[in-house]
């Protein structure tokens, strides 16, 4: 049980993806998470080092999608900035919506990393759905009130996987 809800990698932020060792993995594509991984909870703004680094996994020829809880209209300026496809009311942990994202970007899962910044939706969901995942802390502290239900929640696995990196159980990519 415990295993669907650990990373497979787990960073500070999208910035700090190894790119290279994901690409001798054979991870061609990325489905990401909109709130808190990309963008501000509840904002279309895109940060500019954010902007660049979409930029450089483009030109590296990477495939990206956004996934999200949310409905289109939150998503959809955020997408379009960045001129890639979204899968919006995703139903995250459930497969359906990474199905859709894969399909859009006519990708395999096993070719496929998720990103986010929550355990109980985008780790999970990730993990369900046969992708490697990673978990990246939120850009900010402000967040949706369910979000920061299940952030209580997410402590306790958390500090679980804190202590498999220090004992060094935790395998590196």
């Amino acid at each position: 049980m415990f295993s669907l809800l650990y990373p497979r990698l787990y960073v500070d932020s999208i910035l700090g993806i190894p790119l290279e060792r994901l690409r001798e993995l054979k991870i061609r594509a990325f489905i990401l998470d909109l709130d808190n991984t990309v963008t501000e909870w509840n904002s279309n703004e895109v940060r500019e080092e954010v902007s660049r680094w979409f930029g450089l996994i483009k030109q590296e020829g990477f495939k990206a999608c956004i996934l999200s809880n949310n409905g289109e209209q939150r998503i959809v300026a955020v997408a379009k900035s960045l001129d890639i496809p979204y899968v919006h009311r995703a139903q995250k942990p459930r497969r359906g919506g990474y199905r859709r994202a894969l399909k859009l970007m006519g990708v395999a899962a096993r070719e496929t990393a998720v990103i986010g910044d929550q355990i109980f939706t985008d780790v999970l969901g990730g993990n369900r759905s046969g992708l490697f995942t990673i978990l990246v802390k939120p850009i900010a502290r402000k967040e949706f009130m369910g979000t920061k239900i299940s952030r209580g929640m997410e402590f306790f696995v958390l500090r679980r996987l804190q202590s498999k990196i220090k004992s060094g159980n935790f395998p590196r990519i």
